[in-house]
Formats: C-alpha cells, structure tokens, sequence
C-alpha cells in the first residue's frame, strides 16, 4: 500500500540511489545531525520518544541513536519501499524501531506523543508545508523539539539539483522563510538555536572547487545566499515564560 500522495513530490531513481551513498550517510545526515545536536541550549529530555519524519531509507537511525540514545524510536515515511528498507537498515543495526507508513501532512501519530522530532531534508519535498509542520506541532509534546534542517532555494534552484533530484520548486524557501515558517506555527528559538552550515556539497555552482584551490575566498555569513539551514525549535510549555 503506498502512502505517497499530491502532498509529496517523489525522487528521482539518481536521488533514491543518492540516498543510500556514503556521501549521504556521512557527509550529509552525520553532520547535520551533530550539528543539530550542538543546537540545544537546553538539557536533552531524558529517554526519549525520537521520531524520525520522512526516514527515507533508514540512514539516520544508527545516527539518532549515538546522538540522542532515544528509549523510543519511530520512523514515519510515505514510500512503502523506503520504509521496507528502513526496516532492513533498522535490523542490520539491531535497533528496534517502529515504522509507521504516513505522509507528514497527516501522520498517523497520536497528539503530544513524541519528545524529539527529527526532519532533515525531507521539507523540500513536501507541497503542504503547513500541514505539515501543523502536524509536527501536534505531535509534539509540550516543551518537545522539533530537529530541523533543509536545503534553501538558493541550492534546490541550481541547474545541477534541478537536472538530478525533483523538487516542487514552487513552494521551496529561503533560510529565513523556513525560519518564519517555524515560528508563526508557535515553536521558539533563539538565534543560538539555528546555524547556516555552508557546506562544500550544498554550493551546488562549484561544490565549493574555487575556494578549495585558493581561487576565491569564502563569502562570510551575511554576504551569501545560505544554501542550508538547521534550527532546534521547541514547542512551548503552557503558562511558561517565552
């Protein structure tokens, strides 16, 4: 049964191979992982429920565990063939983790139910991006985090991403809308809460080859398009102080 719907825009066969690359498990997902686990000014809840939004294949897992060593982990994925890989990631892991068929617009999790929520360049590929971070919301129990990092237009809008993945590219966002996004939905976060990682594979133009060969200096934070942005985000406690 596939769970893919008008809300989800499917990858291409390049980007499902890309996805289970050692590029992708440690240039991508490790280092936005520990990244965003560098975010939190706050102590991490204690045993908790980590729910993986968009697990694709299941890469992430062994990542969450080692960073967040959740007592329970859920991975929600629409595509009933990346979820049977997770599935097979998850057991080559021996990781116990639940997989749920959903799309993000309307998960099929109950409300306030998870503590950690882990959505990593899945955003980009969603058309109803306020359902579904409504959905994240909902999810979340109060004082819960939302872990989310993604590609900006300025790197999905590249001749190379375009020609390679497949995007709705009407609904793609800058840093500072993605940010925006996040707040109007009631989340809070300070700016120690975010970073604009500008990693060499996200400057999609020249991966970054100039600056590599001393050809061209790095442009500095407030002087570029961000290409990437990571934010912890947390779903307000009732009656607490913002």
């Amino acid at each position: 049964m596939s769970y893919l719907s008008d809300n989800y825009v499917e990858e291409t066969r390049f980007g499902f191979w890309f996805l289970r690359s050692h590029t992708w498990q440690h240039h991508v997902l490790r280092v936005a992982i520990n990244d965003l686990r560098g975010l939190f000014s706050s102590p991490l809840p204690a045993n908790p429920v980590l729910l993986d939004a968009g697990c694709g294949q299941g890469k992430s897992f062994q990542y969450l565990r080692q960073a967040f060593t959740p007592q329970r982990l859920i991975g929600v994925d629409a595509d009933p063939h990346s979820l049977a890989l997770s599935g097979e990631e998850a057991a080559r892991q021996g990781l116990a983790v639940e997989l749920i068929g959903s799309d993000c617009a309307k998960l099929a999790v109950p409300d306030a139910s998870v503590d950690l929520l882990f959505c990593h360049q899945t955003f980009h590929h969603l058309v109803e991006q306020d359902k579904a971070l409504a959905e994240f919301y909902r999810v979340l129990k109060p004082g819960g985090y939302l872990m989310f990092a993604e590609s900006t237009e300025a790197y999905i809008d590249t001749w190379v991403i375009r020609w390679l993945f497949r995007h709705p590219m009407h609904v793609q966002k800058s840093a500072a809308q993605y940010l925006g996004m996040i707040r109007n939905q009631g989340f809070q976060f300070e700016a120690r809460n975010v970073s604009y990682p500008y990693l060499w594979w996200s400057r999609a133009k020249d991966f970054g080859l100039l600056e590599r060969f001393g050809l061209r200096r790095p442009k500095p934070f407030g002087e570029r398009e961000e290409t990437l942005v990571n934010v912890v985000a947390r779903k307000p406690i009732a009656g607490a102080a913002e």
